[in-house]
């Protein structure tokens, strides 16, 4: 077929149409490269939020926030009570539809996705109250997670169709277990008998499970004592050193020191709007943070 000289830098996609037209007749389109054009996502982000709101009658409880999320980073978000943190989770999990904005995912627009839907397309999240089986074990309940990411089969009596998915699910959770710090003597006690601190480092093990690439944790701290706090960073860095860029952590917590200790970067929010972003050194010293959370400027953050 004869080339058309006038579109060198075209390439030619050719096709027939069955319809409206013979069988014979051969349609001609020009398409041109992408080449080193640049797509508006970059791949240096797994989360933005563009302008995204949420009101509830005239309560607007997020309020035109934009942020962008550097793959493998370690995000904060910080604010006082009401200051619309739980509900920008709830926005960028699918938990709440936005009234306004766009939330991406990897370079995709998914505003409009279900819960499950982004679920399986890698973000999962832990929440201020412990989520999980009290009366399963502990290891019971990271195979449960594992399991049911797996999308294993079962019998009518509920055992593992495939013995070998049993070992695999096994070794999983034994590994999972391992990298979040799990006691293995209580492994295979019930856990509502486990201490608090250890049903929250099961709660970060049963989210990893599902295998995700954004992990959101919703005060990991929530309900601990001051002796257990180190335990629950010292879970969340060993999983950052575990899975290193392949893992992106977005944490809310109202403990300053936590905080300070676990991000490379810290948004704060007051009011449903973000008011200041920076280090943990520019977020210590910014005043318009101080005045959100202690009203004054006397003082400085932990």
């Amino acid at each position: 077929m004869r080339s058309d000289s006038r579109l060198p830098f075209f390439q030619k996609v050719y096709y027939r149409r069955r319809l409206n037209y013979p069988a014979t007749t051969v349609f001609r389109i020009a398409v041109k490269p992408l080449g080193d054009t640049k797509l508006t996502s970059t791949n240096d982000f797994i989360l933005t939020t563009s302008g995204l709101t949420k009101s509830f009658g005239g309560l607007i409880a997020v309020n035109d926030v934009s942020i962008d999320v550097e793959r493998g980073s370690i995000k904060a978000i910080i604010g006082p009570n009401g200051s619309g943190k739980t509900t920008l989770f709830n926005l960028i999990t699918g938990a709440l539809s936005p009234t306004s904005g766009k939330v991406y995912f990897e370079g995709q627009d998914i505003t409009r996705t279900s819960m499950h839907q982004r679920a399986r397309k890698g973000i999962s999240r832990s929440y201020q109250i412990t989520n999980i089986f009290p009366h399963q074990t502990t290891f019971e309940n990271i195979r449960l997670a594992v399991q049911g990411c797996s999308g294993a089969g079962v019998n009518f009596f509920g055992m593992l169709k495939d013995a070998g998915s049993f070992n695999h699910f096994h070794e999983r959770v034994i590994e999972i277990a391992t990298i979040v710090g799990l006691d293995p003597a209580r492994l295979y006690v019930p856990a509502a008998l486990i201490p608090h601190a250890e049903q929250r480092k099961l709660e970060i093990a049963m989210a990893l499970a599902t295998e995700p690439r954004l992990l959101l944790l919703d005060e990991p701290a929530a309900g601990m004592s001051i002796e257990e706090i180190p335990e629950v960073i010292d879970a969340i860095l060993r999983v950052k050193d575990s899975y290193g860029d392949d893992l992106t952590l977005l944490v809310v917590e109202h403990k300053m020191d936590i905080v300070m200790r676990l991000s490379e970067e810290i948004i704060a929010l007051a009011e449903g709007k973000m008011i200041a972003k920076g280090t943990p050194d520019e977020i210590r010293e910014d005043e318009r943070v101080l005045t959100a959370y202690l009203g004054d400027t006397n003082d400085k953050l932990a």
